[in-house]
């Protein structure tokens, strides 16, 4: 089974501490001065922070002869961001399955500040599904140094977003390949992936689902959505294990006083954690500052959805075998119906934060929160000891990118 593992010590072996034979500091060790930087605890706090060997540490201590230092200049200082919904950018798409189209994912997302990527695969056959899980192990197994040896955001783990799900609330998924969770096909995915599935969506309401989240949800986390569910079933699915939203407010019944379905049921699950695109398109600002009320900065996660347009022109693309117009930041099929989205995760969080939630509760929604939420958070999402040296400078004028920093060296 794929498993992320990594054991922190602290001693004075010079290989543990990143340190060559004369004493020198090796790739992936970097301090950075003069920055308030994002903590779960404390918000913003000004700090220098020490990345040894590729790993945050929490030993504080001098630059070394010839070591990156950068001088932040009281800027932000946040973990790289984490996106567990997306499918694609930049003319690609996760569900291309080859490796071609994840080097170009990787470096695009990485480019933007989203240092991990848990991207979507669409409906389609378990034949093609199989494709794209084996793709993306071969990918998160090697050095994930891209194809051209750049940089690339870290593959933490696949999201299954059907096949699963209701046809009445398919939204931009293919009908043609849709079907009833089936927990055998489950496992030959998961076996393709070598374990990197981490996350599935499903409609509750469809047959066998309740036996799949029962048996399952140990395995995998298992989210709620392209459903019709009413609040009593999507709360049992809950009861029983799921302990996520697929983008929250879309496709899905609406939340009414009388009939709150899957977004009340979550509210009233202390342990989901909903997804919500802040793109500007697919919820109004009114409602994004409804669903934090609701839901609690500790539980919302912010996602991009976006699809291969993402960084492209407008013009005409495709999505799961589906054809997609592009006009400004909408993507939409041919009946109008919203086809992700073509805004990355980045200025997802700027675009939160325009529309009235707090800099440090949008931070931790786009960073920690997603990591949490897939199990994935000791190594991705957050500033602290032991975890990926991951993290991104924006400015504190107009929360532009200054800097990417992937494991202790400097992207942008």
């Amino acid at each position: 089974m794929y498993e992320e593992t990594i054991r922190w010590l602290d001693g004075v072996d010079l290989q543990l501490l990143g340190l060559d034979n004369n004493g020198q500091k090796e790739k992936g060790s970097m301090i950075i001065k003069n920055a308030y930087v994002y903590t779960l605890e404390q918000g913003f706090v000004k700090k220098d922070t020490v990345i040894e060997h590729g790993y945050f540490s929490n030993q504080a201590r001098l630059p070394s002869d010839g070591e990156t230092v950068i001088d932040a200049q009281e800027n932000y200082l946040i973990p790289g961001l984490v996106d567990v919904h997306f499918h694609g950018c930049e003319g690609y798409d996760f569900s291309d399955g080859t490796p071609e189209a994840l080097d170009a994912i990787g470096d695009y997302e990485l480019r933007n500040g989203i240092t991990a990527i848990c991207p979507a695969a669409m409906t389609l056959s378990e034949e093609m599904l199989r494709g794209i899980c084996e793709n993306a192990f071969e990918y998160a197994s090697d050095d994930q140094s891209g194809a051209q040896g750049r940089q690339v955001a870290r593959l933490c783990g696949i999201h299954l977003e059907g096949p699963f799900i209701a046809a009445e609330k398919k939204g931009a998924q293919n009908p043609a390949y849709i079907r009833e969770p089936d927990i055998g096909m489950f496992h030959r995915l998961q076996e393709a992936a070598q374990g990197l599935i981490r996350l599935i969506t499903i409609a509750p309401e469809t047959a066998h689902a309740m036996d799949f989240i029962r048996e399952l949800h140990e395995q995998v986390h298992i989210s709620l959505g392209h459903t019709t569910s009413d609040y009593d079933t999507a709360y049992e699915a809950f009861g029983l294990g799921a302990d996520h939203v697929t983008h929250c407010f879309n496709a899905m019944p609406g939340f009414t006083h009388r009939a709150p379905g899957v977004i009340g049921a979550a509210a009233d699950a202390s342990h989901v954690m909903p997804e919500l695109i802040c793109d500007g398109v697919h919820i109004h600002p009114s409602a994004v500052r409804g669903a934090f009320s609701m839901f609690g900065g500790e539980r919302m996660i912010l996602i991009s959805d976006s699809m291969r347009a993402a960084g492209m022109p407008d013009g005409a693309y495709t999505l799961g075998g589906l054809n997609v117009e592009v006009k400004g930041n909408r993507a939409t099929l041919a009946d109008g119906t919203l086809a992700g989205s073509v805004t990355n995760l980045m200025d997802c969080m700027r675009t939160a934060v325009a529309m009235g939630i707090p800099l440090e509760t949008a931070v931790r929604c786009a960073t920690y929160n997603p990591a949490k939420s897939i199990g994935v958070e000791s190594l991705y999402g957050r500033i602290a000891a032991g975890a990926y040296g991951d993290c991104v400078l924006l400015s504190r004028n107009d929360l532009s990118v200054q800097n990417v920093i992937l494991g202790g060296e400097l992207v942008k």
